[in-house]
Parts: structure tokens; sequence; C-alpha cells
């Protein structure tokens, strides 16, 4: 994975946690380079991208205006185009699961079991785990989830179209739990399904992590009466 990928799904996770917004400053380069375990020149040169893009902005010397500031959500920054396609598009359910299948089930079979994006996914599994989460945040949890474990792939074109994707995938989910029967079990179910596809990543198995994925999204859908 390339550094500004694993710096910006780090960010994006983030703010959708609210632990960041745009204006806030980031951690240190030490810092960060501990939690996303990389050097402090791969973080370096990942927020020097993310600066390209319009994301961040680096102040210089001290005070107030010292510090690397957020300017933007990175998923709006990287994918605006597409984003601005589907935003615009009411695509089908069934056009989302297909796509889903598509993409998440290759990436999950390719995806390096060291990738720094998945360093993300297990801080978004912990933020799931926390109590009293209810389902529209754990639903934009989720979302941001499966956009990690896409990363881990090491496909810029496979991340950058799962982040375009996840406020489409976060709004249809939200809609489709008012038909679950009961949420709490799906909640459950869907933690331990996390689990197992993040450990079959991280064991090295692609096929099976490909094979839980598939059941993942497919269940879901089922299980919120959603028929193709």
């Amino acid at each position: 994975m390339r550094n500004h990928q694993a710096v910006s799904a780090w960010l994006e996770a983030e703010l959708a946690a609210g632990r960041l917004g745009v204006g806030s400053r980031l951690p240190g380069e030490r810092a960060m380079a501990e939690r996303l375990k990389v050097s402090r020149t791969s973080v370096r040169e990942g927020i020097r991208v993310l600066e390209a893009l319009g994301v961040l902005k680096a102040g210089v010397g001290s005070g107030p205006g010292a510090g690397t500031i957020v300017t933007a959500n990175p998923a709006v920054a990287l994918g605006s185009t597409l984003r601005l396609h589907i935003a615009s598009s009411h695509l089908p359910v069934s056009d989302i699961v297909e796509t889903r299948l598509l993409l998440e089930t290759w990436a999950a079979a390719h995806a390096e079991s060291d990738a720094v994006s998945l360093v993300t996914a297990e801080h978004l599994l912990a933020d799931m785990d926390r109590p009293g989460v209810e389902a529209p945040e754990f639903l934009a949890l989720d979302a941001l989830f499966h956009v990690a474990l896409a990363e881990a792939a090491g496909n810029v074109l496979v991340g950058a179209m799962m982040a375009s994707l996840r406020e489409s995938i976060q709004a249809y989910t939200q809609q489709l739990t008012v038909d679950l029967p009961d949420w709490h079990s799906t909640a459950v179910r869907l933690r331990s399904e996390h689990r197992e596809i993040l450990g079959a990543v991280r064991d090295g198995k692609g096929q099976l992590a490909a094979d839980h994925v598939a059941r993942h999204i497919e269940g879901f859908y089922r299980e919120a009466g959603f028929r193709e």
C-alpha cells in the first residue's frame, strides 16, 4: 500500500469517529508513525501527497499556525468525480450488492497480510465494539472497515472505487436496518464475521477471506429481506 493511502485511511477513520474534524491538527509524525506502524519518513511522504491533493495544509514555524491541519475529507478529494456520479445516480440495491461482491471478494483474496490499512481496520473493529454504539454509527464504521480491507489489496483504483461507494453502501444499509428482525443480534453476528474476515486476511488465507466476505455481504442483505 502506498504511503498516502495508509495516512488517508487512518485520517478518514478518525474523521468518521469524531476524533478529528476539518480544521483539526494532526498528531506529530512520531505519534502517527507509531500508530500506523510505519516509518516517520513514510508518514511525511503520505502527508505531502495529501497536502498536494488539498486534504491537508502543513503550517511552518511555531505558534497557532504551526502543525498540519485537516482541510478536507480524503475520500472526497481522492474520488470526487466518481463520488459525484454515484451521488447523482439512484443506484439499485442489486447493483450495489453485485459491485461490492466483485470488488470486495477480489480485494480479500489479494489482500496483503501486513498491509498498513489492516491496522486501521482493527481500530475500526474496536470502535464498533464500544458499548452503546447505535446502528448509524456502527454502519458508518462498518463501511470504513470494508474500505480499509479493500485498500489492503494494494490496488489504487479498487481502493478508490470502494471509498467512492462508501456513502452509498452506508445509506442503503441504514435504510435496510428498519427491516431487520433484531438489530442487536445482527450487530453481534456482523462483529463476529468482521473478525473472521480480518483473521483470514492476517493469516494469508485469501480464498477463505473472500468466501467469508461473500457470505457476510449476502447474509446481511438477505436478513434485511432484500431479494434480487
